[in-house]
């Protein structure tokens, strides 16, 4: 049966990929193995030009997470991220950025009761192309493609069992109006993760190029009244390959705050 919806899920992102948008909420990263887990985020997006067509987020995010035998999404610390990312409008409905980031990941042992193994460092490059289609005054179809650089250290930047790895993402999602006061939204996306390995341990060899999981989430979206903040408030569930202790994925809980800043001439 999850062998049947991987390939349902594989193929339908191949068959949208050459329609490949970015989409604004700050979505979770994957956290690994738990039954549920929470992220949070705080980010600061700056308008570059006067135009609109020049933007940067910068963004701090927080992850927990539970054991796979508990429910508790805030049982472990997971994870922490900084990111950078400019993005560039370049025609009506397109768009592209690149981005560097930190993540420090928490690594537990595979079996109960869980103990800690330490902490894995990643630096991670990327880059994405976007495009949207409009459909009247209320619907969005988004999609994007983006390719990672993944680059991975121990906790004192010794070279870590996986040295390095490419992932190819492919994401669509629907955006619905719901009004114009605040800018309020909701946000339907699918997210298909495919990716190739360089490792380091047991063996200096490649893994296969192949399917590793798929996102799915829905999100509401708004503009804080009265304020430069923006919230969304969401949620995300993680289907891992080969995870057979979720068989209805890992349930996320997501919450992003971003505070906008207008262009700002300099002179």
């Amino acid at each position: 049966m999850k062998k049947t919806l991987y390939k349902i899920l594989s193929l339908l992102f191949l068959v949208i990929s050459p329609f490949l948008l970015l989409h604004a909420q700050i979505s979770p990263p994957g956290l690994g193995k738990a039954k549920t887990a929470s992220w949070s985020a705080i980010g600061l997006k700056r308008q570059l030009d006067s135009t609109g067509t020049k933007e940067a987020l910068t963004y701090l995010g927080l992850g927990t997470k539970s054991t796979p035998d508990d429910s508790n999404p805030f049982h472990k610390q997971a994870i922490f991220v900084l990111n950078h990312e400019v993005y560039h409008k370049f025609a009506k409905n397109q768009q592209y950025s690149y981005a560097l980031s930190y993540r420090r990941q928490d690594v537990y042992d595979a079996d109960a009761p869980y103990h800690g193994e330490g902490v894995e460092q990643e630096f991670r490059l990327y880059g994405r192309y976007a495009y949207t289609f409009r459909f009247g005054e209320r619907w969005k179809w988004k999609n994007t493609v983006r390719q990672e650089f993944r680059k991975f250290f121990t906790a004192d930047f010794k070279k870590a069992e996986e040295n390095f790895q490419l992932r190819t993402r492919l994401k669509t999602q629907v955006n619905l109006k719901l009004s114009d006061k605040n800018k309020q939204e909701l946000a339907f996306s699918a997210e298909g993760l495919f990716a190739v390995s360089k490792m380091y341990e047991p063996k200096d060899e490649w893994s296969k190029f192949a399917y590793k999981e798929s996102r799915l989430a829905l999100y509401y979206m708004t503009d804080i009244p009265n304020t430069p903040l923006h919230l969304d408030v969401g949620y995300m569930n993680d289907l891992i390959k080969g995870y057979r202790q979720a068989d209805f994925g890992v349930h996320y809980l997501a919450v992003d705050l971003i505070w906008n800043l207008p262009y700002k001439k300099k002179h």
